[in-house]
């Protein structure tokens, strides 16, 4: 394909997903056209504290959904109960139509839908090629009655070999192959996490926070490496506070504060949201910080006198 063409076809996949969230209102808990992932009434207590307590939130199939809100507002506490790491009190959520309430991590994993963490998570004394073998399911090599017949599985392993390092050319890790994972950078082991989760051939992933502490160069190819996720087909719901990057690549924003879901819509929209706009700044923002033309230090001076 040339490299007019590869951008002619990320245009289209763009714009079907664009046009496909067209004629959605922008409002909390609506129903979109073509539903990959539903959640209901999902309830998470911590003793007193109400973690997450969101109505309804749906996922558009092919698109690319940002999932925003202050620090605290229980965004990864809502990761965590959809991906299996995490058991609500309260609530059902369905994914291509399988019920996930009581399912383990990896049975959710197992049916497409997989996740990252904001804190990577790699075998640091195993090497990246190592990691990366590790992201396949249904490995025949790991089953305790067939691990001592090379024969039943080395074909299978060496499929699994050439996939990973295919996915680690893509993410320029292919030079680090044999390195221990406990040598990259920060920016380097969110990277591995990403292929690795695509090691799996998810239908959807789940990214926590994928741009934190990322150098900006590194910032800039993570983003192209989510957008060719949806042109690959796949859905992408992430975490993120970086505002420019949320803009940069997302077909949908959904807002959580203080474990409820605030606002949904198309990035432009959300961002003049008023409810938006306080839950990150506060209510009284854009108030002034006198009145009448005293100062503040005699605005102070009067509530002490």
């Amino acid at each position: 394909m040339t490299a007019k063409a590869a951008t002619s076809a990320s245009d289209s996949v763009s714009a079907r997903a664009v046009a496909a969230l067209s004629g959605v209102k922008s409002e909390p808990g609506i129903t979109k056209p073509d539903e990959i992932l539903v959640a209901e009434n999902i309830n998470r207590h911590f003793g007193g504290l109400v973690a997450v307590d969101v109505d309804r939130l749906s996922v558009q199939r092919g698109s690319i959904t940002a999932l925003i809100g202050p620090n605290g507002a229980g965004k990864t506490t809502f990761f965590n109960v959809l991906a299996g790491f995490d058991t609500p009190d309260a609530g059902t959520w369905r994914y291509e139509n399988h019920e996930l309430r009581n399912k383990a991590a990896y049975k959710i994993a197992q049916l497409g839908m997989v996740r990252t963490f904001q804190l990577t998570k790699v075998l640091a004394k195993m090497t990246v090629l190592e990691n990366m073998r590790l992201g396949a399911q249904r490995q025949l090599g790991e089953r305790i009655l067939a691990a001592p017949f090379p024969f039943a599985w080395s074909g299978q392993e060496e499929q699994v070999t050439e996939r990973a390092l295919t996915l680690l050319r893509r993410f320029n890790l292919y030079e680090k192959k044999d390195d221990f994972a406990g040598t990259m950078s920060g920016g380097q082991r969110k990277l591995l996490e990403m292929a690795r989760a695509l090691m799996t051939d998810p239908t959807m992933i789940m990214l926590d926070e994928p741009m934190a502490g990322v150098n900006p160069a590194l910032t800039q190819s993570l983003l192209g490496h989510i957008k060719e996720l949806r042109e690959e087909g796949l859905t992408v719901l992430f975490i993120e506070h970086d505002m420019d990057a949320v803009r940069d690549i997302s077909d949908w924003v959904v807002v959580m504060a203080q474990g409820r879901i605030i606002a949904e819509g198309p990035p432009a929209s959300v961002m003049r949201d008023k409810a938006v706009i306080d839950a990150y700044l506060g209510a009284h923002h854009d108030e002034e910080l006198t009145k009448s033309g005293e100062s503040l230090t005699q605005n102070k001076k009067a509530k002490s006198t």
